[in-house]
């Protein structure tokens, strides 16, 4: 059931006075959509978009599992576990197999252009003059196609809030390969690991 902390939405679903059950407004496996602009170029067939205007957020929402000793978390989001231990214990369990939830796949979020994470060695064997690089910190070079930076202050949310629409832009510069440097793994910083893992899976050299 959705529920986005949104006016829009929120304002959809009083108006359709029933609860609303709907899948997310991208193709499988294919890059998350955060603005309207990128759900038309995914979903052209669509008859209407509700324009809402960007997400705030970025990335998909935290899923947890609730057992008896305590939450599990399925996919990482926003709301970390540091969090949610505050008002919940963590589950000692491991996890079971399968995919009990979206995003739990280890190929998901790629662009259709080839996706790897950033490492000096990979550096090294890339001609920059057809590659993009998304940045957490590392600084422009003439050598790149093209280049951008989200957070100019390490700041990991306001990485999270740009990356899928780094991504889209870069997909559509007609690039050879797009490299996204990692980010540190801490709070919403591994949230953004898991969808970069995902993105690079199918490609990662």
């Amino acid at each position: 059931i959705r529920m986005p902390n949104h006016p829009v939405a929120l304002e959809l679903i009083r108006e359709s006075g029933c609860a609303i059950a709907a899948p997310s407004a991208n193709k499988f496996g294919r890059i998350s959509p955060t603005e309207a602009q990128h759900v038309k170029k995914h979903l052209p067939e669509a008859d209407y978009i509700l324009e809402g205007g960007p997400t705030r957020v970025g990335i998909e929402s935290t899923i947890i599992r609730l057992n008896a000793d305590g939450f599990q978390i399925l996919r990482p989001g926003i709301i970390t576990a540091s969090d949610l231990v505050k008002v919940l214990p963590e589950s000692a369990e491991s996890l079971t197999e399968g995919l009990p939830a979206p995003g739990m796949l280890e190929s998901h979020y790629s662009p259709k252009t080839p996706f790897y994470l950033y490492t000096p060695d990979l550096a090294g064997t890339l001609d920059w003059s057809k590659a993009g690089l998304i940045s957490y910190s590392l600084p422009d070079d003439p050598s790149y196609a093209k280049y951008i930076r989200l957070t100019q202050t390490d700041d990991l949310k306001e990485y999270a809030s740009g990356m899928f629409r780094a991504m889209h832009e870069m997909e559509n510069a007609g690039l050879d390969c797009i490299v996204a440097e990692p980010v540190p793994e801490e709070g919403i910083g591994i949230a953004i690991m898991d969808r970069l893992r995902k993105a690079a899976h199918g490609s990662q050299r």
